[in-house]
This record gives C-alpha cells, structure tokens and sequence, in this order.
C-alpha cells in the first residue's frame, strides 16, 4: 500500500453485493459482536428512538470501520460513509436522507467528520428531519462529563479533521497528520505520512504535549454521544507502530450515548 498523503493546500448478483457491502464495512462492538450493513428490506421508520437501548451509560467499540484505503488519487474525496452510534452498524449511503446515520465520515480519506443535521443545507441530511451536531474539544475522553449547550454543535459538513499542530490543520482536529515525520516522528523516514489520532495526549519531536481530543455529538435523534478516535490503522493502536504502509484507513472508535435530555456523560 502506498503512503497515507494529503495533498498541499488545501459493491452476478445481489447476494455478492451484499457481501462486499458488508465487508468493506465491518465493525465490532465492545463485546466483539459483529455490525451489520442494513439492508433495504431493514424495517421501522426513519427517525425512530435508537433500537438498542442497552448501548446506553456504556463504552461501545467500534473496530476497523473501513474507510477509503486508496491512495492513488489522494486529491479526490473519498466516498462518504455513515455510521448509527444509536444502533453501532454501518448506515448504506442510500439512507443518507434519512435518521438512521449520526456520524458521516467524509472528504479526503473520509476523515472528516459531521452530524446529522436536516435543517442545514450544507449538511449531508439536509431536509431528512435529524437534529445531530458535532464539536470537538481538547480534554481526554474520561474527563468530558458535561453535555454542552446545543448552540455550540456545529451543523455543517465534513467539519472536523486535521489538526493544527500538524500539516495542512483544520483548526483543532481529531488526528494530526504528520506530513514529514518530524512533528511526533523524531524524523523517521517510515513514519513520514502518518495520522495520529489524538485519543490520548502526546508529545512531538520537540517536546511538547498535545492535549487528547474528544468529539462530541449529538445524533440524529437528539441523543448524545462523546467519542474517543482512537486509531486510523487495521488492527494496530499504539502510535510507536504506526507506520506509512501501515494498511488504512481502518477506524477504530470508543463511544458513550446518553438519551435525549441528559445533562452528563454516565456509565452505568
């Protein structure tokens, strides 16, 4: 696989199709249990409460969301991918004008992130009836306990990404992109290239710390969640193993929802 780059400035038969659908999309909760790509025979109404109600005051996991892991046109957005917090499997891009989806990966890489939000017309729901946002803020995972206000939720589209403490930032970011290897790669050729997903806090070449990042969201259905990105890489979290042929882009994820009308983040 060639390097993960971001430029400068800047699924013959049904039963097959599903197969791949399912493959290019896999993931896996806390418990391993395996997400499924809902089909078009999937019932009940778009904007219905969350089907899984047990994923609620719990630490769910997603593992290896696949995202793009091309990187032959490294200018040209991949295809947008939608993922039910509220229900923890891949949403099919035929439902994007739906409630079903809460977070949308989109842009280069499918790394940047957005809500799901009917009442933005730059949004990928616009018109669809959600109420999501998303925010991100610089403090660890386990210490955002209280649900903002929702007038600090942003409501457009592929919003939060690259940060600006590394290459080509988008103001406060959930990975860090360090083009040369020199920002948290003490100038290693092999990790020239690499995303940093900034779950925890860490310290670049020259010593200083950059803080963890926690996105917020809130879903489609006016749920909340806080979510902990932890990885960009198939089956490897740890940063000192990330490398630039590494396989990516494969996301792996922590996530806590709360009901609607919560005021905390709790885990029961």
């Amino acid at each position: 696989m060639k390097k993960f780059e971001v430029p400068t400035k800047k699924f013959t038969k049904s039963i097959l199709t599903l197969l791949l659908i399912t493959s290019l999309f896999a993931a896996c909760s806390s418990d391993e249990n395996k997400t499924e790509v809902p089909g078009k025979e999937t019932g009940g109404n778009p904007g219905t409460p969350p089907a899984n109600n047990a994923l609620f005051y719990k630490v769910t996991r997603v593992k290896n969301y696949q995202g793009s892991t091309s990187d032959e046109n490294p200018t040209k957005p991949s295809a947008t991918l939608y993922y039910s917090l509220e229900d923890n499997k891949a949403i099919d891009g035929s439902y994007v004008k739906t409630r079903k989806w809460d977070l949308a990966f989109g842009g280069l890489y499918a790394s940047f992130l957005s809500g799901n939000n009917g009442s933005d017309t730059k949004n990928n729901g616009f018109q669809a009836g959600g109420s999501g946002g998303i925010m991100i803020v610089a403090k660890h995972f386990d210490q955002v306990v209280d649900i903002p206000a929702d007038s600090q939720f942003k409501t457009g589209v592929d919003l939060i990404g690259t940060d600006d403490a590394g290459s080509f930032g988008n103001g406060i970011g959930w990975y860090l992109y360090d083009f040369g290897g020199d920002v948290l790669g003490n100038n290693d050729p092999k990790k020239a290239h690499v995303a940093y997903a900034l779950g925890e806090s860490l310290k670049t070449t020259k010593g200083t710390v950059i803080p963890a990042r926690t996105i917020i969201l809130k879903t489609a259905n006016g749920n909340y969640a806080k979510i902990k990105m932890i990885s960009v890489y198939k089956d490897v979290y740890n940063p000192a193993e990330w490398f630039k042929d590494t396989p990516h882009m494969f996301y792996t994820f922590d996530y806590v929802l709360v009901p609607a009308g919560s005021t905390k983040f709790e885990i029961k």
